[in-house]
């Protein structure tokens, strides 16, 4: 018996995420105008387009080329929770069956979205559930802008936080990426002011991003105290808090750029004046802010969160010694609201 050929399946390659000279390349080998080029990253970038059909500027001669061995490469997300406050939990597919979360944070006319940058993270910080899921691997340049071009918001959107799953120093490259997309002039030609790039700290990779990137950089303290940070997050060890302040000093921070500090109160562990006076003395001379953020519970965590007047408090004194400080509004609170437990509920399969 004669068996039927199957048809070859191609696998065509993404072309969100590509950089304008990596897009001069793609068309330089489908034999088309070097000008098509820029045209490709106004239909990807500026018009946000789903499919190379809609790029009509384009020859059908040409589009039909490039389609035949690219995709523009846009996934929908798989599901949402919206909060009553407006924020929006989304959860877009990634490798091995897992997911990622976005968060949409509407605020009066400020509308910010809280990306991520990695399946899961290896930093395993003790307060965060992301880290409990382990990490399984890198998001592509493509799948962070994704993220922002599926958005159904994505034209109400003023600010970029990389403040979701993973750390973004350990995929320092697709998020160098990214940020260049979003700044470059044929790009999103976004401001450099409207993202900000988070970080544990680690070692080399933060120079670099302080080095290459114009965009805010936001430090993950949590706690001033050397063996409590490193309780708190395993990251201190290879790269202490000291040395990312000392890092930090030699940049200038008195412009445009921005550097900031996140700081989650644990109830009777990180909020008292103690901790007021240390973080005062390890920032004294930064030009930074500090913000202070509630605790949200992830499960198996045995850790307190802090009440409203301890929170006032911690930020009147480092207010009233000089550093701009900030209580966090909590969003989300009717819904998965700490990063990472709607990824893993949905990877368990559990209903949310």
């Amino acid at each position: 018996m004669i068996s039927e050929k199957q048809p070859e399946v191609v696998q065509r390659s993404k072309l969100l995420g590509l950089t304008l000279t990596e897009l001069k390349t793609v068309v330089s080998g489908l034999g088309m105008p070097a000008f098509t080029a820029k045209q490709l990253a106004q239909w990807l970038y500026e018009k946000r387009i789903a499919s190379i059909d809609e790029m009509t500027n384009l020859s059908k001669q040409n589009r039909q080329k490039l389609a035949e061995r690219y995709e523009v490469g846009l996934m929908p997300p798989t599901d949402c929770q919206r909060s009553k406050d407006g924020t929006i939990k989304y959860l877009f597919p990634a490798c091995d069956n897992k997911y990622v979360e976005t968060v949409f944070i509407p605020d009066h006319e400020r509308a910010t979205l809280c990306v991520s940058c990695q399946v899961g993270c290896k930093m395993n910080c003790l307060f965060c559930q992301t880290g409990k899921q382990g990490w399984h691997g890198n998001l592509s340049a493509g799948d962070i802008l994704n993220q922002i071009c599926a958005l159904p918001e994505a034209d109400r959107l003023t600010n970029i936080v990389f403040m979701g799953q993973g750390e973004p120093m350990d995929n320092i490259d697709a998020v160098m990426r990214t940020c260049e997309i979003l700044t470059a002039d044929w790009g999103f030609a976004w401001s450099p002011k409207r993202i900000t790039v988070s970080s544990v700290g680690i070692k080399g990779k933060l120079k670099r991003f302080l080095d290459e990137s114009p965009c805010h950089i936001a430090i993950s303290m949590h706690s001033p105290l050397h063996e409590q940070r490193l309780q708190l997050m395993p990251a201190e060890k290879a790269m202490p808090l000291e040395e990312t302040i000392n890092l930090l000093r030699q940049y200038d921070f008195t412009h445009q750029r921005r550097c900031s500090f996140e700081y989650i109160c644990f109830g009777g562990m990180n909020d008292s004046p103690l901790y007021g006076r240390e973080i005062v003395r390890r920032l004294e001379g930064l030009e930074c802010r500090v913000n202070l953020i509630r605790f949200h519970e992830i499960p198996g965590v045995d850790l307190p969160g802090s009440d409203e007047h301890r929170m006032e408090a911690l930020r009147d004194y480092l207010t009233a010694h000089g550093i701009t400080t900030t209580i966090r509004a909590s969003r989300g609170q009717d819904i998965f609201a700490a990063c990472g437990l709607l990824s893993t509920a949905k990877q368990n399969n559990e209903t949310f």
